[in-house]
Order: structure tokens, then C-alpha cells, then sequence
């Protein structure tokens, strides 16, 4: 017996500029039969139990191949999760975010065919490219594994970025879209990684919360998506080049960070009309 899938979903899947095959499942293994089930759940969570406000969608181009590059928020996949949501419910035609799912993932039950059949291949360059060939929404998380593990009392912090996405934007002739998630530190405030016990369960760690299972709390989430950026080059240029163009992507994000907070807490009336505005970027942390 096959899972209900939302009316809004059947629709939105239907307008999906992916070539799914007759059955449903495209040359990477993305099959309509996971997405219909999986979006009409995390309907529920995007629209209604975080009530996910996205600010400069617009600034998201509608076709052809882009990088969405973001800072981690929260314990776990939260922030990946509803951002894929905003591409697919709040695009016209929507959109999928497709990720470079983390290796240990293909070590679990189920969860490696699961991600693939979601569009999320292990993170590997070859994987990467291949995507932005066909010309696919590419989301990626800069800092890693370590961005998923910061505190409650970091979440508005960012952790070192690696320096591949840029490489392959340039190599792939590439916009990357910066983007800043807020919230997930508020509905998984994590008080300590419990990196041993995550060992046992083949994870990196388990975040710990105050009531110490990592139940996401109902709070407000947000995306704040900047006007794309491009560096011309060939991917192949020296590391203080590449770093450099790292340093303007992470002061992007972090200035998004900054202003999201700011409205968080009342400081700021309303958003500036360009969210790419060197006004209020500053230097990355």
C-alpha cells in the first residue's frame, strides 16, 4: 500500500523540470514514489509546525544550473531539510535542492538508498559535477559536519568553510546563491555532542538538548537567500585566489546571519530591498 500523497505535492512534482522515465525515476535514481511521500510530510513541518518564512527567493534563479551555499543550523539535517521544502513549495516551477549526502550515511539501514532516491548522492567532486552538468539545484553546506555540531550558545557562529564548492562553481561556470538558515539552534538547542555514543550508532555524535533527546521544538525558521554570486576562473587557480572568493561567499552568509538576528530580536523595522547590499555585510567570523 503506497503513502498518501498531498494534492500540492502531485501537482508541484508534475512541474519538476527533472526527466523522470516512465516509471517515475530519473538517471540518478530520484524517484517520484519517495519525493510524494517525503514532501507531503515535510509539508506539515515547513508550512505549519515551524511556520518557515523565506526571505529573497526571488534572488533564486528559476532554471539552469546554481550553487546554493549555506551555513548549518541546529543538531542535525533541520536546516537542509526545510530549505529543500522552500525550493519546492515557494519556487514557480519549483525547484529540488539536491545534497552531497555525508559518507557515514551509506553505512546505515536503508539510508543510502533512501537519500538517493531523494536526489542526494554521497559527497564526492565527480557527483558534484555531474549534477551542475545536467544543470541541477546543488545545495551545500561549507562547514560540514563541524556546523551541525555547534552549541545553542553558537548558533549564530560560523565554522570554518572548506574551499571545494568554489573551486567547482568555477569549474562548472557556477552562480552560488549564499543563503543564511536561522532557528535551528533554537529548536534543537544542543548543550553538548555526545560523540562516543554516536559511534555506536555509526553518526559522527548525538546532540545532546536539555531534555536530552534532540525532539525539534516548534520555533520559527527562516532562509534569507542572497542575489548570486560569480567568480570567473577555471577552478584551478591558486589557493590564495580560491580563499579569497571563500572569504567573500562565508562575510555574504554571516552578514545574513547578522541582519536575520537583528530582525529576530526587533532590532530592524523590515529587510533591506537588496540582500546583497554591502551595507550591512561584514567580515566573516
Amino acid at each position: 500500500m503506497r503513502a498518501p500523497v498531498d494534492p500540492e505535492v502531485r501537482e508541484r512534482l508534475e512541474r519538476l523540470e527533472i526527466p523522470f522515465n516512465d516509471y517515475g525515476v530519473d538517471r540518478y535514481g530520484i524517484s517520484k514514489a519517495y519525493l510524494g511521500p517525503f514532501f507531503t510530510a515535510l509539508k506539515f513541518f515547513f508550512k505549519h509546525y515551524f511556520s518557515v518564512e523565506s526571505h529573497g527567493i526571488e534572488n533564486v534563479p528559476r532554471h539552469g544550473r546554481v550553487m546554493l551555499v549555506g551555513n548549518h543550523s541546529g543538531g542535525f539535517a533541520l536546516d537542509g531539510a526545510m530549505v529543500i521544502a522552500s525550493q519546492f513549495f515557494e519556487m514557480d516551477p519549483p525547484r529540488l535542492a539536491q545534497g552531497m549526502a555525508e559518507k557515514f550515511l551509506n553505512k546505515l539501514p536503508f539510508a543510502s538508498q533512501m537519500t538517493s532516491r531523494l536526489g542526494h548522492l554521497t559527497g564526492l567532486p565527480e557527483h558534484a559535477e555531474r549534477l551542475l552538468a545536467d544543470d541541477r539545484m546543488l545545495m551545500v553546506f561549507p562547514e560540514g559536519a563541524r556546523g551541525t555540531a555547534k552549541l545553542y550558545k553558537e548558533r549564530y557562529s560560523l565554522v570554518q568553510f572548506g574551499s571545494g564548492f568554489v573551486r567547482l562553481a568555477m569549474k562548472m561556470k557556477t552562480p552560488i546563491v549564499p543563503f543564511a538558515f536561522l532557528g535551528g539552534g533554537e529548536a534543537v538547542p544542543t548543550v553538548m555532542n555526545a560523540v562516543s555514543i554516536g559511534r555506536l550508532f555509526g553518526v559522527p555524535y548525538i546532540p545532546i538538548t536539555p531534555w536530552i533527546v534532540a525532539v525539534p521544538l516548534p520555533a520559527k525558521l527562516e532562509v534569507y537567500y542572497s542575489p548570486p554570486m560569480i567568480f570567473e576562473g577555471t577552478g584551478a587557480e591558486d589557493d590564495e585566489t580560491v580563499f579569497a572568493h571563500v572569504d567573500k561567499v562565508k562575510a555574504r552568509i554571516a552578514g545574513l546571519i547578522d541582519l536575520g538576528r537583528k530582525r529576530r530580536r526587533g532590532e530592524i523595522p523590515s529587510l533591506p530591498r537588496d540582500l546583497g547590499a554591502s551595507g550591512w555585510e561584514r567580515d566573516a567570523r
